[in-house]
């Protein structure tokens, strides 16, 4: 749940998870392999899992796992009243179709603080994202 960052901070809500609002993060069970372009963005044994109330699980990559060489930060932000300000990246090789397909929290909330700097990518504006590969233990 994300707004566009442009109220001032001091007129933002911040919640907290609950009952009402669950937010678990745990260590993803799967290698996670992100493909844009025909090619592999990111790849990971080390992904962490977050889900949110109803929301579909998303999987957040740490920035060593990701190939920050095909991104662009953008001037977009937004805003979520339960993990904080949001900045984005665009894949440059994929022109307008890889604007802001990419999301990260770089100082987020204290609740959701294990995803701090790990990058999420909008599955539906990549190729796939794929974790069929369960890890062992």
């Amino acid at each position: 749940m994300t707004t566009p960052s442009n109220t001032s901070k001091t007129a933002r809500k911040h919640l907290a998870p609950s009952p009402e609002h669950p937010i678990v993060i745990t260590p993803a069970t799967t290698r996670v392999v992100v493909r844009a372009n025909g090619r592999t963005i990111a790849d990971t044994r080390n992904a962490l899992t977050l889900c949110e109330a109803s929301y579909p699980p998303i999987q957040y990559i740490p920035r060593n796992d990701v190939d920050m060489s095909r991104l662009t930060p953008t001037t977009h932000h937004t805003y979520c009243p339960y993990k904080g300000d949001a900045s984005y990246y665009s894949i440059t090789d994929l022109g307008k179709a890889g604007e802001n397909v990419i999301w990260t929290y770089n100082s987020p909330f204290d609740a959701v603080e294990p995803i701090a700097t790990y990058l999420a990518f909008y599955a539906e504006r990549v190729d796939s994202i794929d974790t069929s590969e369960r890890l062992v233990d």
